[in-house]
């Protein structure tokens, strides 16, 4: 099974943002080394405790800091942008990574309110808009046509549009990611890869949004057939003990994520002095229930007994320690128990099935991981 990596960019307690951001370029090429399929990064935005406000220009330094592994966006929140901006920075993201780009779009906001409204002055006037149920659907089409290098029909008001840089040979890889069965249900239709955000909610819902998506599924110049990802919090350690304290960190990070603040993630003297009320500590004893821990092969087990239960084609992990050195011991644990090796000399391109196709060498060949 294919195994790859989400980093929102987290900051921890005592770190900057900026140095958060130069992490994740750094953390983008760890994962490299170790053979992860893709390395992801998402947006959000007016929350202090996460840096990871712009995949786009993110998307940019990663390319340039990386040679095979896939990289993309999980994901960019398309209501606030008009879909043929998201195709041309796309677009040029696939001239300097041809092959190596995953373009995944998201419904929500990734904001509070006043922040929605801040990047697109007016979404207030119509809440719809503010949560894309409007237009989402519709945005998508267009996107996904001119990042593939298409035109729109003849009569279409964008007719004749064609998304610059002009498409190559090859073209981002599109995905649908989000937590509900209406999100999951566009992906269908749309013939695209949906990815299930397991760590927003622990699951809950997971498998009545990934029948939706199924149900929905269309055949498309994207996909012939569905294909779906789970994006799942999990954090390996050297020792169980070890594995417990770094998720009690997460835990306590969650709670308060939960009502509604972002804080930074906290480190060994602010998960000693955590005082959760009575309502909390019922909450904490929940979490610590479903979150993802242990050694690399009890994490290994335990996602790929998820990855199974649902029916999944591959897997994203997402993890948040107050330490990247934490971190990256946790994925190193992973790589190794999941089998995925050292990375091949070049990642396998994405095409879509009406481009003209690349002929690679056997040795630039990525197979999925099993």
């Amino acid at each position: 099974m294919r195994v790859s990596v989400l980093d929102q960019s987290t900051v921890a307690a005592g770190r900057s943002a900026g140095e958060t951001i130069r992490d994740t370029v750094a953390f983008a090429q760890a994962c490299e080394r170790l053979g992860y399929a893709r390395f992801w990064v998402s947006e959000h935005h007016g929350s202090p405790g996460i840096a990871g406000s712009a995949p786009e220009v993110l998307l940019g330094a990663l390319a340039m800091a990386t040679r095979r592994i896939r990289i993309g966006s999980a994901g960019v929140m398309l209501p606030h942008y008009g879909p043929l901006k998201v195709a041309e920075q796309f677009r040029v993201l696939d001239a300097l990574a041809p092959g190596r780009i995953d373009l995944g779009l998201g419904r929500g906001p990734g904001a509070d309110r006043q922040a929605a409204y801040a990047l697109k002055p007016g979404a207030l006037d119509n809440p719809f808009a503010m949560m894309g149920l409007d237009r989402f659907p519709e945005d998508v089409g267009h996107v996904v046509a001119w990042t593939r290098g298409a035109a729109l029909p003849d009569g279409h008001p964008f007719a004749g549009i064609i998304a610059q840089p002009v498409a190559d040979t090859t073209a981002p890889e599109p995905w649908i990611v989000g937590s509900s069965g209406a999100t999951a249900r566009v992906a269908g239709a749309q013939g695209l890869a949906y990815c299930y955000a397991h760590f927003f909610d622990d699951g809950a819902g997971a498998a009545e949004a990934i029948a939706a998506y199924r149900a929905a599924f269309r055949p498309s110049a994207a996909r012939a057939r569905p294909h779906v990802g789970l994006c799942v919090w999990a954090v390996a350690a050297p020792t169980e003990a070890a594995a417990d304290a770094l998720a009690e960190a997460y835990a306590l990070w969650r709670l308060d994520r939960d009502r509604g603040h972002m804080p930074a993630f906290p480190g060994p003297a602010e998960v000693a002095a955590a005082r959760p009320s009575p309502a909390g500590e019922d909450r904490l004893a929940a979490l610590r229930t479903r979150i993802v821990r242990g050694t690399g092969a009890g994490v290994a087990a335990r996602l790929r007994e998820i990855a199974a239960a649902l029916d999944a084609d591959e897997l994203v992990v997402v993890t948040t320690t107050h330490s990247p050195a934490d971190r990256l011991r946790s994925c190193e644990l992973l790589a190794r128990a999941m089998g995925l090796g050292a990375a091949p000399e070049r990642a396998a391109a994405w095409r879509a099935p009406d481009h003209r196709p690349i002929t690679p060498t056997p040795s630039q060949d990525m197979e999925p991981q099993e």
